[in-house]
């Protein structure tokens, strides 16, 4: 799951913070993503004096305007999610990834 994280703070909400997400939501419909990207908000990324804040994975933006949702998306988001989409290579074994031990044992 790619997750989108936008900032509702007052300074990005008053930039189009929740016309920007409604956009993005709108372009993972159109594409039929839903499942595959996730939006939430966030408040105050530090960032407030450039404009909407978005971090797509870990990646982090700003000054994003609500008008260019749709060429963000395809630029960031689209590829990012063929990424995630992308299958293991052959030398990648699932029993071996499934049996990685995070944390202390």
């Amino acid at each position: 799951m790619l997750l989108i994280t936008i900032c509702v703070g007052s300074s990005c909400s008053l930039r189009g913070s929740d016309e920007l997400a409604s956009d993005l939501f709108r372009l993972i419909e159109k594409e039929k993503l839903e499942g595959l990207i996730d939006i939430v908000g966030a408040f105050c990324m530090d960032a407030c004096s450039k404009g909407v804040s978005v971090r797509v994975g870990d990646q982090e933006f700003s000054g994003i305007r609500p008008e260019e949702a749709e060429t963000f998306f395809y630029k960031e988001v689209i590829p990012r999610v063929k990424t995630k989409l992308t299958p293991r290579t052959t030398d990648e074994s699932p029993a071996v990834l499934s049996c990685r031990k995070e944390g202390p044992t």
